[in-house]
């Protein structure tokens, strides 16, 4: 009965130390007031950027090479040497192939033996037509003998003109036996191997090239628009050339910098858009044939343009919006006008002006009124999820 009564003690005398515990806890915190304000919103905000931005029409393009040349050759004989690597970059005159020579410089040498003949014959009728003129003048001799030995001299001289053509044409085959590059480009994959007999393209000839020689400096791109902007883009030609751009195809990488060249003369129905090229110096060899690329087509520039990035832009009811900070630091939803989007900033045209400041991140916990604090970049208060969403992440 004793050792229950000591147990019943402890217990109480338990019960009333936490009881004061809690009661001296309780009387030191300061309990939350109903009428205090809530605390501000932490965002990240910066300044409206004001700036030069270019109009820009974007399109995807397809590479195409500047120039293309399928080299065959012009007379028939065996392939003896290859003179190019492929893949190798070659300039205009470079060699590219050798035919066997040999045929054609031994019919050279005998329309070249003909033609002497021909000529040495020709100086002996002229020697005897000269003759002929002097004894007719002396009435020693008929007129037709001279008749007869002038046309002899005509006839002769018409044959060392044949001759002549003759020896151009074999010269001209003798020189096609050697076959240099037209262009300068880079060369593909060798078609025909050494020892093999060619001829040239056409009835019964070989269609297959030795090598294609493909022009990548300068290169061109061909890329479509909607045919919406074509007004706009002719307006602009003629003010000046216009610049284009072309960026790889996740459009994270600036490939190079050239030229509009021309706008197709025809809009294509089955799509509704039109073809455009422009030209590129390609220095770097950026840029490969048949190689899908973006295109910007800068048709204008608009001045002291503001500009915000486009994680500022939020999307209401009634279009888009975006929060400003006032300067005491309370929020004001401004709805504002996003001319275009380009390299994750937005041009607003109208809405906002230079000076103002707008929250980039943490919006959604904002609306009209609300008191914020900027913060850091990567301070962890700012949230961009909302709360249901963070509950399911």
């Amino acid at each position: 009965m004793r050792k229950r009564s000591v147990v019943l003690g402890v217990v109480a005398t338990a019960f009333i130390g936490g009881g004061i515990g809690w009661r001296v806890m309780t009387l030191g915190a300061e309990p939350p007031r109903p009428d205090a304000p809530p605390p501000p919103v932490p965002v990240v905000a910066t300044k409206v950027q004001v700036s030069d931005v270019p109009i820009v029409m974007t399109g995807i393009g397809t590479v195409e090479p500047y120039n293309v040349v399928d080299v065959h050759t012009q007379v028939t004989g065996t392939l003896e040497k290859i003179g190019f690597v492929e893949g190798q970059v070659v300039k205009p005159g470079d060699l590219i192939a050798q035919i066997d020579p040999r045929p054609y410089q031994a019919a050279l040498q005998e329309d070249e033996a003909i033609l002497k003949v021909d000529e040495a014959h020709l100086a002996n009728a002229e020697v005897n037509l000269r003759r002929y003129q002097t004894l007719f003048k002396q009435d020693s001799i008929a007129t037709m003998q001279v008749d007869d030995e002038d046309a002899k001299v005509s006839q002769l001289r018409a044959t060392i003109i044949q001759e002549n053509a003759t020896i151009f044409n074999a010269r001209t085959q003798l020189g096609c036996t050697t076959i240099t590059a037209p262009i300068a480009g880079v060369t593909g994959i060798r078609k025909v191997d050494v020892g093999n007999i060619v001829q040239p393209t056409g009835a019964g000839g070989d269609t297959t090239p030795i090598v294609t020689i493909t022009e990548i400096q300068p290169i061109s791109v061909v890329f479509t628009l909607p045919q919406k902007d074509l007004q706009t883009v002719l307006k602009a030609m003629k003010d000046g050339a216009l610049t284009t751009v072309a960026y790889s195809q996740d459009d994270t990488m600036k490939l190079d910098e050239g030229s509009l060249l021309l706008v197709d003369n025809t809009v294509l129905q089955s799509s509704g858009t039109v073809q455009l090229k422009a030209t590129f110096p390609n220095k770097n060899d950026n840029l490969w044939p048949g190689q899908f690329v973006n295109v910007r087509l800068n048709v204008a520039v608009r001045h002291d343009a503001i500009t915000v990035p486009i994680t500022a832009l939020q999307q209401g009811q009634d279009g888009q919006f975006v929060f400003v900070v006032r300067p005491d630091g309370k929020m004001e939803e401004r709805p504002v006008v996003d001319e275009q989007t380009l390299d994750a900033r937005a041009l607003i045209s109208s809405g906002l002006e230079p000076g103002d400041t707008v929250v980039v991140a943490g919006q959604y916990r904002l609306s009209d009124g609300v008191q914020v604090v900027q913060v850091p970049a990567n301070d962890p208060r700012v949230q961009n999820t909302t709360e249901a969403s963070a509950g399911m992440l």
